[in-house]
């Protein structure tokens, strides 16, 4: 079983963890028409590089979602941060 870090609750079992999506795709803009290819390439094209890679994921108990970058060659988490711009 894997340990993952979450940037607000520290370490937890990554059972707790739901990966949403590939970080850095641009959303289509919604204020023209955009074709249902458009949608289909944001919703289900992967990069899905070998090696580091940057993922928003959410921690379950915590509800809160943030940057993973992680090594999908070895699995090891190389850093997390918040997507929410800090209260301070």
């Amino acid at each position: 079983m894997q340990v993952f870090p979450c940037p607000f609750c520290g370490l937890r079992d990554e059972r707790e963890f739901r990966y949403i999506a590939e970080a850095g795709k641009t959303r289509p803009d919604t204020a023209r028409d955009v074709s249902a290819q458009d949608w289909a390439a944001y919703l289900f094209a992967q990069a899905n590089p070998m090696g580091p890679g940057r993922e928003i994921w959410v921690h379950i108990p915590c509800q809160e979602y943030f940057t993973m970058r992680r090594d999908t060659a070895s699995m090891d988490v190389l850093d997390t941060a918040p997507l929410r711009k800090s209260d301070a």
